[in-house]
């Protein structure tokens, strides 16, 4: 089922089709989807912040140095997150604040990949701290430890507790 409609002012008609089986919604014509005018900054039009001095043809960025030798056993970063103590000193989409966690149970291990048939690198006993920063499916992906130099690595959900 589709129904034809036409955009204000006699533009071509458009159609909005219907897919599964709840009828069609008719959305109100200021609320359908039109190309609109470019708008500016917040600011940039008023002249309160100056675009030539960051964007001027031949200006560079320098870095600070040389870009450090990550240790991905042992430093919170991936891909897409990282620890947010390393927010600065490593580009990623999301910087995330570890959620404490407690391993319960018999224990468990630490493993390089949200699987038990990857590689164990560690054994956490009963009571050992983890810093949560991803949970996906039934796996924790965090680092072992309230230090900076606990072994980074997937753990089974399960296996842990929150900390009040």
């Amino acid at each position: 089922m589709a129904d034809e409609h036409t955009a204000p002012g006699g533009a071509a008609p458009f159609m909005l089709r219907n897919i599964g089986t709840e009828p069609g919604v008719a959305l109100p014509v200021r609320s359908r989807l039109y190309k609109r005018a470019a708008s500016h900054a917040r600011g940039v039009s008023e002249g309160l912040t100056d675009i030539a001095a960051i964007t001027t043809p031949g200006v560079s960025f320098g870095l600070a140095g040389p870009s450090e030798k990550l240790d991905p056993a042992h430093l919170p970063v991936r891909g897409d997150l990282a620890h947010i103590r390393l927010a600065g000193k490593v580009f990623v989409p999301h910087y995330v604040v570890p959620m404490p966690h407690r391993v319960n149970g018999a224990g468990t291990q630490v493993f390089s990949a949200a699987r038990t048939d990857a590689e164990v690198l560690a054994d956490l006993p009963t009571g050992t701290p983890f810093q949560v920063l991803d949970l996906a499916g039934s796996w924790a992906w965090g680092q072992v430890g309230t230090d900076e130099g606990g072994v980074v690595g997937y753990v089974p959900a399960a296996a842990l507790h929150a900390e009040p």
